[in-house]
């Protein structure tokens, strides 16, 4: 199996994958998809864990853990993520930290901690 490019932007198989999606939080999914992918023109999209996932410059940032049905989950997956201290990250793993929503009142009153925490993601990237 070749191994996802994480430079590489696939926003049309992300696309495709997002229209057959049976998922009961799918338009939230899509909302949330959306506020990541407005936060830096420079973020790439593609599939990873069978959900849509999102890189800088060659290191993912985050993908949705879909398997959960009852909120919106994602995963924060990178080498620097502990460095980032904001209240919208949960657990306290190595290199990893996880984000909620309950619903799409819960993303709107998250939206502008989200993109702080990938801003300040991209800047740790970026030193």
């Amino acid at each position: 199996m070749k191994k996802a490019n994480p430079t590489a932007n696939h926003t049309e198989q992300v696309d495709e994958f997002m229209d057959r999606l049976d998922h009961p939080f799918k338009g939230e999914v899509q909302m949330v998809r959306e506020i990541i992918k407005n936060v830096n023109q420079d973020i790439t999209e593609q599939i990873k864990w069978n959900a849509p996932s999102f890189s800088y410059a060659g290191e993912y940032l985050v993908t949705f853990n879909l398997p959960a049905k009852d909120r919106i989950h994602l995963v924060f997956h990178n080498p620097v993520i502990s460095k980032v201290k904001n209240k919208l990250l949960e657990g306290d793993y190595d290199h990893r930290r996880m984000a909620y929503f309950s619903d799409e009142n819960d993303i709107q009153a998250k939206k502008t901690t989200l993109e702080k925490v990938l801003k300040d993601l991209i800047k740790l990237q970026n030193k």
